[in-house]
């Protein structure tokens, strides 16, 4: 079995886990690493054992020992660097936010059709055991008919214009960063997008939002109450109320584990599952089997779904008037 030949575009954070991931998997391998410095990427390239150093990303993008390519730099690199990876027919995966904007999701989903080559956002969230399992609980109905979810995501940074969360000219904000998962996790385990968008925002003193509460009104009489922050510790957890009990999960974004709980409250399954390495592998692991079986998009993520989800964050932006500098050129 011919190995998948990956390309790592960035040696940030989230490379570096996702790399730690891509070690463990034994139908691929790590051909090379961009970074735009040099000495970055011969670092990274050690810590992995990977064969080739790049320094700048348009090399390692033209290299024909490269499969895909995994993008994992600041949001405003997504869109110029997964154009220039599909127009030179490399599959792509391409952390969140996928752009800033719906025009340019729709832009990069176009071109990867025109191209026949393999594109997914990386929203790792929707692959892992926990996640599957939330679904399955749904889908068969095992807390009835959904009427509420209620998901929160925030940390508290200390405010620095130039680090990418504050910074506008680097796509800062609660929403692109945070709120991507709670409004994706909603909507994928309702399986329907919402009919009406309300949202409030506290934006900070760059302009970008701080602190923001999203509502998804469905029309069938379920609400999603989600909200974000890079402000205010509102930790990660997520409930998932349904007519005949309710599921409670730990750090949805990142979960390893599961509750469900009859409307008498009391718990009667728990799912637990560690991940095999960090939770990663199994965005990876999907990855490498759409391209053995020659798919074009994932079914788990679609990119109508990566679309639909830009759709409603362009949404809450306009109700905010919140415009990034690269939206205005």
């Amino acid at each position: 079995m011919k190995k998948i030949r990956w390309g790592i575009l960035g040696t940030g954070s989230i490379a570096t886990q996702f790399s730690s991931a891509l070690k463990a998997l034994e139908d691929c391998s790590i051909a090379a690493v961009a970074s735009r410095s040099a000495e970055r990427a011969e670092k990274f390239a050690k810590e992995f054992q990977i064969e080739k150093a790049y320094a700048g990303y348009e090399a390692l993008i033209k290299d024909p020992d490269i499969d895909v390519v995994y993008i994992g730099l600041h949001h405003t690199e997504h869109k110029e660097m997964a154009k220039l990876c599909l127009e030179h027919k490399k599959a792509v995966l391409c952390e969140k936010p996928f752009t800033l904007n719906s025009k340019d999701t729709k832009q990069l989903i176009d071109i990867a059709k025109e191209n026949k080559v393999f594109l997914m956002e990386a929203m790792w969230t929707k692959f892992l055991p926990a996640t599957k399992r939330i679904k399955k609980w749904i889908d068969e109905g095992r807390i009835g008919k959904v009427l509420h979810i209620r998901a929160s995501f925030g940390f508290c940074f200390e405010f620095d214009y130039n680090h990418r969360l504050f910074n506008p000219d680097l796509g800062g904000g609660a929403l692109l960063d945070l709120g991507v998962y709670p409004i994706t996790y909603a909507t994928y385990l309702l399986n329907r997008l919402p009919d009406k968008i309300y949202s409030s925002a506290i934006m900070g003193k760059s302009g970008v939002d701080e602190q923001n509460v999203i509502l998804l009104h469905y029309n069938d009489g379920t609400l999603a109450d989600l909200s974000t922050a890079l402000c205010a510790q509102l930790g990660s957890d997520a409930l998932i109320f349904g007519e005949k009990g309710y599921i409670k999960v730990e750090k949805f974004f990142k979960a390893d584990s599961a509750f469900l709980y009859d409307n008498n409250l009391q718990c009667v399954e728990a799912f637990k599952e560690p991940y095999i390495v960090n939770g990663y592998e199994y965005e990876a692991a999907e990855v490498n089997r759409c391209l053995r079986e020659g798919l074009l998009e994932s079914p788990i993520n679609p990119l109508q779904s990566t679309l639909d989800v830009m759709n409603i964050m362009d949404e809450i932006r306009m109700q905010w008037g919140l415009v990034y500098p690269q939206e205005l050129k």
